[in-house]
Order: C-alpha cells, then structure tokens, then sequence
C-alpha cells in the first residue's frame, strides 16, 4: 500500500488507516464480537492499514485492550495513534485536560496497548477549564519522556457549526495556532468525506501548507456511503446514528443521489469495485497529507476499504463528485 508522511516527526504510515472505535463504542452493540473484531485488525495490517486508531474513552478502555492484543503480536506492523482528554461518565462525557491526568492517562493506555511507546497521542478535547497549552505541554513532555512519538489535535464542533453555517472549523484552527507555540502538531484529525466536505475550506489548507498530517475520520459517512443501509431501516438505541441528523429515514431517502453517483462511478471502473472505494480514493486525493481512517468492525470490509488505495480516480470522476447534491439533514 502506498506510504505517506505525519507532520514534522516524519512517521509513515499506510495511505488507508482502520478506525476501531465501532468495535467497542457508539455502534450497534450487538454486532461487536471480540474474536471478530481481532480478526478485523490482524486483516487491516495484512492488507497494509497499519494505522490503528483508538481512544481511551472507546469501550470506556475496552478498544485500547482489544488493539493491545494485536500490538502485543505485532508490533512492528502497527501504527498506533489512541486520545486522551475526555471521561466516560454516567450518561455523559467530560473533558479532562489536567496535566496531572494527562499523564497518568497516558500511562494507562500504554498499559492497555501493551507497548512501551504510543505513535501518535491526539487530544480529544480540550479541557474548558483548562488552559490548552498547559494539556499540550504535558503531551509534549511525554514525547520528551519517549512514552509518545508525536502529538495531534481532534478538530471540535463540527455539527454545532453546520447548524450554523459559519465557521466551521474557527474553534479548532485558534485551537492549533495556540498549541503549535507550544510544541509541533503532527496531525489533525476531522470528518471529512463525499458528504462533509467542509474541512476542505479551511483547515486542511491550514495542514498542508504547515506540513501537518490530516487524519479523515468518518470518510465513508458513518457507513451510508458504503451503500449498505437501507432507508428506515432503524438503528439500535445505543447507536450514535440513531440520534444523527442525517440518518433519519426521511433524510436517508433524500440522501440516496449521492451513493447513486458514487455506485454509477464505481461501475465505470468495473470489477468489483464499489461505491465505499470511490469515496475513499476521493479522500485520499485531497493531498498527499491526508490518510483515510474509515471504521470496520468485519474483516471483509477492511480488505475492501485498503483496496480503496489502488483505486486511481478520473478528471471526469472527480467532477461527477463535485457535481452530486449537497447531503441534507433534519436541520436543514
């Protein structure tokens, strides 16, 4: 699989990275199975995914103890990247960005992965009451204690400020002019994909033109750009999508144009080419900075998202793309 560089620490990793959150958090629980999910990771690594991206709220913990298991095999083929900043609670999430915790957070997680040293720490959120350089401070010296290789940021209010129609990525931009004072930001992670293409206008020009990796997360739209889910199908309660206001059912119809064009795309390449792999190689030609990270919680869907890297896009499929109607969500 085609490389690509993080940021100023030069870290390599595959151009398709594997989300594995929906393993353990926010997903259909009744689909999260353990030994699949293992099966799941190994066949990402196998297929060169080799960035394995997690967080210590995921679970709460149980995700960084399920990559843990495959880190403790294989090492040296992962790239693995987990958070820090936010605690699970009784039906709420907090922010926590006290040095103190950051720390001891960190040591934790090490724990879980069964490593001695986490590739890339990304910050969650930031801590409200906290000032953000004195949480980016406490990275950096984990980075300095060689606990950590690298530091990012998770971009923040993306669906507040769509309802708003302004300043999409503001918060997160101010966000990294202060943090990067302190030490370097290797990447960003922030949804984009066919269907939440903001980030295009602001903040990855901001990466790129400062050498910073951008991560796509939800690249494939939480799972409707796969083309697999059927309008009114209904979603568990503990499913995010359940409460997303795309993924009502009258939204969901509305929504079918754009997996049409993407399905229609996917034909012209022939063979078994499909619509989550046009809308992966999509993303990963926004930049040579930019690596996709979409979520998998099945073997056969990771082998087909790393199968997205060898997918080469026309000029006339690029424009197809750009000429699909806006996705629509009971805000709007």
């Amino acid at each position: 699989m085609e490389r690509r560089t993080i940021g100023a620490a030069a870290l390599e990793v595959g151009a398709i990275g594997l989300g594995c959150m929906p393993m353990s958090w926010a997903y259909t629980s009744s689909q999260q199975r353990g030994d699949r999910s293992l099966r799941t990771v190994h066949a990402a690594l196998d297929a060169g995914s080799s960035l394995l991206d997690t967080a210590d709220m995921y679970g709460p913990f149980t995700n960084e103890l399920l990559i843990g298991r495959v880190l403790k095999e294989r090492r040296r083929d992962g790239f693995v990247s987990t958070k820090v900043g936010l605690l699970v609670g009784d039906q709420h999430v907090v922010a926590n960005g006290r040095p103190g915790y950051v720390k001891r957070a960190c040591d934790a997680s090490l724990r879980r992965l069964q490593t001695d040293v986490i590739d890339l720490y990304q910050l969650h959120r930031a801590d409200p009451e906290v000032p953000v350089e004195e949480t980016w401070g406490a990275m950096a010296e984990l980075v300095s204690a060689g606990k950590v290789r690298a530091l990012g940021l998770c971009a923040v209010g993306a669906r507040a400020a769509r309802r708003g129609r302004a300043g999409l990525y503001d918060g997160t931009i101010r966000q990294l002019e202060r943090v990067q004072q302190v030490f370097p930001v290797s990447a960003v992670q922030a949804e984009l994909s066919v269907w939440s293409p903001e980030a295009l206008e602001r903040l990855l020009p901001w990466c790129e033109a400062r050498g910073v990796g951008f991560l796509a997360a939800m690249p494939l739209g939480n799972g409707f750009l796969s083309g697999t889910l059927t309008p009114g199908q209904g979603f568990e309660p503990d499913d995010m999508r359940a409460r997303h206001p795309r993924f009502t059912a009258e939204m969901m119809a509305a929504n079918q144009p754009v997996v049409a064009g993407l399905r229609r795309i996917a034909e012209r390449h022939g063979g078994e080419t499909t619509p989550a792999q046009v809308a992966l190689a999509w993303v990963l030609g926004r930049g040579r900075h930019v690596v996709a990270v979409p979520g998998a919680k099945r073997e056969e869907w990771a082998l087909e998202n790393a199968g997205a890297a060898g997918l080469e896009l026309t000029g006339r499929d690029v424009a197809e793309i750009a000429g699909l109607p806006g996705a629509r969500g009971s805000w709007d």
